[in-house]
Formats: structure tokens, sequence, C-alpha cells
């Protein structure tokens, strides 16, 4: 069986080696402005030192364009496209057309790969971004694992899944939170990727609190539950998905570490010997559950679920 790349989003520079020593296999990184919910803020000399740590090892770094682009910002993209260029990143992250196309323009050999969150449901629109120019599509979370292994058996492009971590409910571009507290006479400082990180809104029904932060993009309010599926990896890897991502947002350096690990483990175990996955996933499971945050449980997400809208 062919393993899948195992994909991490650290919070700083300092990140790198370490997930690298832990088993990742690529960075997902970038700044605000051109992405969206980051794990951590990289400027331009930091992505280029992260590229250069990754690139020693012979690791791959991503970073993300694919924020929602008003008018104001499409004369960035190509300088920012060209910067990564010349810097070495193994791929662009993009949801809206306007970075594919300038890509197009400014770096035509530039990897590129499709992710725009909700939308990526099906294996055919995956593809025409694939004839379009991308390489790889990024699945939406909310579709389960039957569609996940229909759309990989019929794709043309490869196929990332995040296998773990919180997942966005909610965006706006406006600044609710900021507004809200300056209808208090409250000032809340956001700058930079400074996320808030004691801020919830407080289901009390359920018993559920959903993470909502504010950065350059606007306000996002998070799931109240991790994606955990490591127990559940078998039939992905059996298939061929090409990616598993870990999402680190919001989450502890060493909570990423701890967690990529444990992941490397799973997927080298099952790719080489998948009775003995079988005889450790839960073993694994455990270990994941020891170290994770008391307001944050972990489920299956949309894995086992019908999709609903």
């Amino acid at each position: 069986m062919k393993k899948p790349e195992l994909l991490v989003t650290p919070v700083t520079v300092k990140d790198i080696q370490p997930l690298i020593e832990a088993g990742a296999d690529a960075f997902l990184i970038g700044e605000q402005r051109y992405g969206l919910r980051l794990a951590g803020e990289f400027s331009r000399s930091q992505v280029e030192q992260s590229i250069q740590l990754a690139h020693e090892s012979g690791k791959k770094v991503y970073v993300a364009m694919n924020a929602l682009f008003h008018n104001d910002k499409l004369d960035e993209l190509g300088d920012y496209i060209l910067f990564l260029q010349s810097v070495g990143a193994d791929a662009v992250i993009f949801g809206d057309p306007s970075v594919l196309m300038t890509a197009r323009e400014v770096a035509p050999d530039m990897r590129l790969h499709w992710n725009a969150e909700a939308l990526v449901t099906n294996w055919y629109t995956s593809n025409y971004w694939g004839r379009k120019g991308a390489k790889r599509a990024v699945l939406s979370r909310e579709i389960n694992q039957d569609a996940i292994l229909e759309i990989k058996e019929n794709a043309e492009v490869e196929i990332e899944v995040q296998v773990h971590g919180m997942t966005n409910m909610f965006q706006s571009k406006r600044s609710l939170l900021g507004h809200y507290f300056e209808y208090q006479g409250k000032v809340m400082e956001i700058e930079d990727h400074k996320q808030e990180r004691n801020m919830f809104l407080h289901d009390k029904e359920r018993e559920n609190k959903y993470p909502i932060f504010e950065d350059e993009n606007g306000t996002h309010i998070m799931s109240p539950n991790d994606i955990c599926v490591i127990d559940e990896l078998q039939d992905m890897i059996e298939a061929g998905v090409d990616s598993f991502k870990i999402d680190g947002i919001l989450q502890s350096p060493e909570y990423i570490l701890a967690v990529t690990k444990l992941y490397r483990q799973a997927i080298d175990t099952c790719v080489e010997d998948p009775d003995a996955y079988e005889d450790i996933k839960g073993e694994l499971l455990e270990k994941i559950e020891e170290i994770q945050p008391t307001n944050r449980p972990l489920d299956t997400g949309f894995f086992f679920k019908e999709s609903v809208y």
C-alpha cells in the first residue's frame, strides 16, 4: 500500500524541526492576509526559513492563498506568488479562481491545490479544477467516508482529507466581535494572527462551546468538537487517499507534536501490517484522549454520517 502524506499545520518556525522528527511529511503555513484560519502567522522571511528547513529534510511546504479576495487585493497576488516561487514553495492552496488565473500568468509551473472548503464535495468538480490546473483537491469536512472513497476512485487529482482537528462552521468578513465590544465601550485588539483563545459561543441547551476568533479575514466560529479518526484510517489508506491533514488551529505546539507522533505510528503500522494496526488503534485513540483539552470532545465528524446542509 502507498503511504499517504502526513500534513501538519505548525504554529511557528520553531515547530518545523520537531515536527519533522515526529514524522510530518509536509507543512501548511501562510499569513492571514492571503490564507484562512492558519495555526500560526508566517511572514515572508518565516515562510522562506520554513521552506529551507523542510527541504533540508526532504519535506514539503504548502502556502495558503485561500482567503476571500476582494478587488483591493488582486494586484498583490502576482507579487506574492512570484515570491513563493522564488523561495521554492511546493504548492499554493487556493479557493478563489483569481489565484489560479494569476498563477497561470506569472508562475505557470507553480503547483496548485484546490481548497474551497465546504464546496469540495464530489469527484466531478474536483476533476474540473484539475483540468484547470489544480493537482490536488482538499475535500470538504462535511462529507462522509463513503463519499471520500468514491471521490478517490474517480479523481484525476490527488485527494487530501482532514483526519484530526477542529473545523470551521461560520465565517463573516465583518468584525462581529470587534463591533460588539466597541458597542459596549470596550476595546479588543485584533492584529496579526492573535486569536482570543478563551472566547466561546455557549449553547447551553446542548452544552456546546464554539470557539470564536477574529483575524484580518473576519470572524470565525469553529466546531465544538475535534475530528479524530486515528482508529479509522485503513479504508482510506487502502483506497489510496494521498494526504492526511492534522489541523492544529487554536492548539498548542506541544499538542500538535504529540498528535503528529501518534498519527505517524498509525499510518506506518497500517501500511506495513494492517492486522497490527487493528491491534493498536484503540490504544492510539486512548493516548489522544489523554492529552485532549477537557473542553474539546473528540468525535468522527461526518465520517460516518449522512451529510446534512
